[in-house]
């Protein structure tokens, strides 16, 4: 099995999830053809951010199981996988609690001003009217876009907060938001009453720069805009030129269109944002958890000959011969 990469500090759940079934392997690559190199012979891939493009797939002669570490999987190419009959797995829920609690933290931090007064205080001052204005969080309008389970979770923290909630999620019923306090709404008229804008939705065709100049320019001035879920989601030139401007009040990111943020980003100038390098999802539990599950999802295939337990939703409901032909519902 090969670990295309990662950036954790080792391997050793992976290893004691597999034992011998397989052995784990990790080496650097550089180009698009090392990394054909390094995994034409793998039996499955353990992949972080590595782009899994359709050259890379059709050099794999044994590969049965192509596993993400994470919840999003856009960097693998699913449509090429599966005209192979190879399974792509990822894995959900393993950091729904640490990314709801970022998001709470980063909201906290810029409705208190918790960063500005921080360098202010660092800088010799010592005069809270310079931070000035900060608004009671109770009653203030806050609105979900996206009310998957790390949405839900978010929604239930605002709403302990005393928030009023409002959501947005085209493919959740408003009668399963019942007894979670959100209300439903369309997306414009979220963004339009909200003092508070989170979002947690997939990257996909549909939300990237789901939310773009238009959408930013139909938000309060003194709007919150937080974003813990995918980078290309917002269209991050728009967002600075709307900070920057004042035509929203701040924002945070846990995530960028580019990782890392480049050095020349106008994001890393400005004081009315928070950057912080896509941990929202990391606790040590968090992550001891995403590779023993990833691991596991391996084991399911190689070892038992069954389809991961978190196979992505464009291959539910297929199995894949075991000389890894085509799928079959």
């Amino acid at each position: 099995m090969v670990v295309t990469d990662a950036d954790y500090p080792d391997h050793e759940p992976e290893k004691r999830v597999l034992g011998e079934l397989a052995e784990v392997v990790k080496q650097p690559y550089r180009t698009e053809e090392e990394l054909i190199g390094l995994t034409r012979d793998a039996d499955a891939l353990l992949v972080q951010y590595a782009k899994i493009t359709r050259r890379v797939i059709s050099g794999l002669k044994r590969a049965r199981v192509i596993v993400r570490y994470g919840v999003g999987y856009d960097n693998v190419d699913v449509a090429a996988a599966t005209e192979r009959g190879i399974y792509v797995a990822h894995v959900t829920g393993y950091c729904d609690t640490e990314v709801a609690d970022h998001t709470m933290a980063l909201t906290l931090c810029l409705a208190r001003k918790v960063a500005l007064a921080d360098a202010s205080v660092r800088s010799g001052r010592w005069d809270w009217r310079a931070l000035r204005e900060v608004h009671r969080l109770r009653g203030t309008a806050a609105g979900v876009i996206g009310l998957g389970s790390i949405g839900r979770e978010v929604a239930r923290r605002l709403a302990a907060f005393g928030l009023r909630v409002t959501g947005y999620d085209p493919y959740v019923s408003g009668g399963s938001l019942e007894g979670l306090g959100v209300e439903p709404v369309d997306l414009p008229a979220l963004l339009r009453h909200s003092d508070i804008v989170t979002i947690h939705v997939p990257l996909t065709e549909e939300t990237r720069h789901l939310i773009g100049e238009e959408e930013l320019r139909s938000m309060k001035p003194s709007a919150l805009l937080i974003n813990t879920s995918r980078g290309p989601v917002v269209d991050e030139e728009a967002l600075g030129r709307a900070l920057k401007s004042g035509r929203i009040g701040a924002a945070a990111l846990d995530v960028f269109e580019e990782e890392p943020l480049p050095p020349e980003s106008p994001l890393r100038g400005l004081g009315n944002v928070i950057l912080t390098p896509h941990m929202a999802w990391y606790s040590e539990e968090s992550l001891r958890e995403l590779q023993e599950r990833a691991a596991q999802e391996v084991r399911e295939v190689l070892e038992f000959g069954r389809p991961p337990r978190n196979v992505v939703p464009e291959q539910r409901g297929m199995t894949f011969r075991p000389d890894r032909g085509s799928a079959r519902p």
